[in-house]
Order: structure tokens, then sequence, then C-alpha cells
């Protein structure tokens, strides 16, 4: 009976976003255009501006032309330098990510199993995310190292928090008559997580993990920058001492292009699971 009900809510849902599909489309491809001409308008007007007060006298050791930092992107491709540096650091991201993933569902998951759990540990999940740890990263260096290992932890520690009070909010707040509905029609546990509990949890928990994520590159960026041997945090902190500028904002130019591509997919992803 259970599995019957499913099937025709799944049935429902398609033909409802089928009968709104044709007047929605209108709407949302022009939305679309209008939020990414104003996002490209943005962008242009930052590169305007870089231009023009590289033009008016501004000395290029504070801010250097953008042909300048394009041609130290040129070079760094080339010599493999780029790459290098970026293969530590997406080692570290993928490795403290995986951890904080793991972490912050598995506990956030069993937290919510209970409001008693909630009401003791989501408290105190938001009180020590609040806390910068970038005060406790130097005790990350003494634990793990000046190698990538002290970034892993301290990066995976940053974003477990997002995930877990995210996972916690999503299946926490499962309308309990969906819940009660299930059970009556002989739901068994599986059944009731896989039609009930992740469809209404899927969403928040996904906010979740993308800002995690998001947390996650700035932590092991952050944490290269202030103890590192390579990566490109590391690489961003060397050309700052020694006032290579232009290679400096080749650097922040690579982080922010791929940052911002990043973030775009992760956004698309959302809204696609969203729609569906």
């Amino acid at each position: 009976m259970w599995h019957r009900y499913a099937h025709w809510k799944r049935r429902a849902r398609v033909s409802t976003a089928e009968r709104h599909h044709g007047s929605g489309c209108h709407l949302m491809r022009r939305d679309w255009i209008i939020v990414h001409s104003i996002q490209f308008a943005l962008f242009a007007s930052v590169f305007g501006a870089w231009y023009i007060a590289t033009q008016s006298g501004v000395r290029s050791l504070l801010l250097p032309p953008p042909e300048l930092v394009w041609r130290e992107m040129q070079v760094l491709w080339s010599s493999g330098r780029l790459w290098s540096a970026a293969a530590v650091t997406l080692n570290s991201i993928w490795q403290a990510y995986s951890i904080a993933v793991v972490a912050g569902i598995a506990v956030g998951f069993l937290v919510s199993r209970s409001r008693a759990l909630v009401r003791i540990f989501e408290p105190v999940l938001t009180g020590m995310f609040a806390v910068p740890l970038t005060l406790f990263f130097p005790l990350f260096v003494v634990f793990f190292g000046i190698g990538p290992e002290s970034k892993v932890a301290y990066a995976a520690v940053q974003c477990f928090f997002p995930i877990a009070l995210n996972t916690i909010a999503g299946f926490a707040n499962v309308d309990e008559l969906y819940l009660r509905a299930s059970r009556a029609m002989g739901a068994s546990s599986l059944s009731q997580f896989r039609y009930v509990y992740l469809p209404a949890a899927l969403p928040v928990t996904v906010t979740g993990l993308r800002i995690g994520f998001f947390i996650c590159i700035a932590a092991v960026l952050g944490g290269e920058t202030l103890a590192a041997l390579s990566g490109i945090g590391k690489s961003i902190a060397l050309s700052a001492e020694l006032m290579e500028t232009a290679r400096l904002f080749a650097w922040i130019a690579f982080v922010v292009t791929v940052s911002v591509t990043l973030n775009l997919v992760a956004l698309a992803a959302e809204r696609r699971g969203d729609e569906e």
C-alpha cells in the first residue's frame, strides 16, 4: 500500500510540474537573462575600474595592469608551477571535504533522531561553529606538522559544522504528519527514510554541503598561507613576501576564477535538484 502511495505521489508531482512548465519556462528564461546580465555588468565594471586605475598613474607595484598579470599567468601555466601547486591544494581539499561530509552527515543524522539530542547538541555545535578556528591553527600544525596533514585536519573541522548543522535542521524538521501517515500505511524504516526523510531533508542538507565545500576551500588556502611547504596558498604568501605583485594577482585571479566557476556549478546542481 505504501509503495502504491509513493508511486502516486511521484506521478502527481510530475503532472503538476508539466502543467506549470509552459508558463514558467518563459519567466525563468527572462530571469536567467536579467540575472546573468547584471553579473556580467558587475564583472565588467570591476575589470574596467582596474584597467582605468592602472592607466591613471597608480604604481604597478601596488596595482599591476591586467596585461602584466596575464603574462604572469601564462608563465605559471607554461612552467607547470600552477598545476603542481594546484594539485597539492586540491588533494588537501578533497581529503578534508570527504572527511567532513562523512562525519557531518553521520553526526547530524544521529543527533536528529532524538529531539532531546537536538536540544543538547545543536546549541553546542552552533556555539563551536561561531568560534574562529583560526586561533587554533597553530595547534593543528603542532599535532599534524607543517605538511598537508595539518591543512586537511583544519579544513575538515571547519567545514564539519555547517554540514552537521544543516543535516540536523533537515532531518529534525520533517513534518510529523507525513511520518504518521507513512507508518499507518505500513512503511518500513527504509521506506520512511527513502520516501519521507530524504526528500524533506535533502534541500537543506545539500545547502550545507555547498556551504561546507567553500568553507573547506577557504580553510585550506588560509592554512597554506599561514604555514605550508607547498600549495596555492603558500605560493600566494611567497609572492607577497617577495613583492611580486603581478604574480600575486595571477594566483589570486586563478583562485577567484576556479571558486566562482565551482560556485556556479554547485548552484546550478542545487537548483536542478530543487526543481526535481
